[in-house]
């Protein structure tokens, strides 16, 4: 079964065209000021609506206020929030109940151990992903362009359907839904020329290589 893809970090609507032109199954929107792929909340509304009915919007957000929660909710009424920071099991059900929308939890990972956190989820997510966990010292969670050991989630059953991200771009995907099993794929700086400066040529690349993955 071929995987399925979602584009994060978009900011243009050149590059939200080529994502949507391409099958991108998920557009996600990051809302946290020390990525560069942060966006406003009015921007993103205005380039999400060619996108509502051809896929789904994704919030990414870092262990968001209520406030920060509503604002965005209200705005951008996404389909979906990714929340790529610290929160609970408990928190992001909370999330999920103020938002009214379903919750992609972000869990880092850089050993077979790292994966026993998915558990606690299970019942308040509509998905996981897998990222890199990050340096001690980064600055940000994620978008930082660094692979895991893919091998890791080879053969591995979780009771929500998940996402692999961490360091894919359009030469190295296909071999990391081989080694993973992943049903689902992110991608950010992979299909970057620059940081938050997204490529519509890569991310075309990015979405043939996993139909062909």
């Amino acid at each position: 079964m071929t995987a399925t893809t979602k584009i994060c970090g978009l900011s243009t609507s050149e590059a939200v065209r080529a994502a949507l032109d391409g099958g991108a199954g998920w557009l996600g929107f990051v809302f946290f000021e020390k990525s560069p792929r942060n966006v406003a909340p009015d921007l993103a509304a205005r380039l999400v609506q060619p996108v509502k009915g051809r896929a789904k919007v994704v919030a990414l957000l870092v262990d968001p206020s209520d406030a920060e929660v509503d604002r965005i909710a209200r705005i951008l009424q996404p389909d979906l929030m990714q929340l790529h920071g610290k929160e609970t099991p408990a928190r992001a059900h909370e999330i999920a109940r103020r938002a009214g929308v379903g919750v992609i939890k972000v869990l880092p990972v850089s050993e077979a151990s790292d994966l026993r956190a998915a558990a606690a989820y299970d019942t308040v997510v509509e998905h996981l992903m897998f990222d890199a966990k990050p340096p001690k010292d980064a600055e940000r969670p994620g978008g930082l362009g660094a692979p895991f050991d893919w091998t890791l989630l080879a053969g591995r059953r979780f009771a929500r359907p998940w996402f692999l991200a961490g360091g894919l771009d359009p030469w190295n995907v296909a071999g990391a839904v081989a080694a993973s099993g992943a049903p689902m794929v992110d991608v950010s700086s992979g299909v970057e020329r620059g940081p938050g400066l997204k490529d519509p040529a890569l991310i075309t690349a990015f979405l043939d290589a996993v139909r062909r993955a």
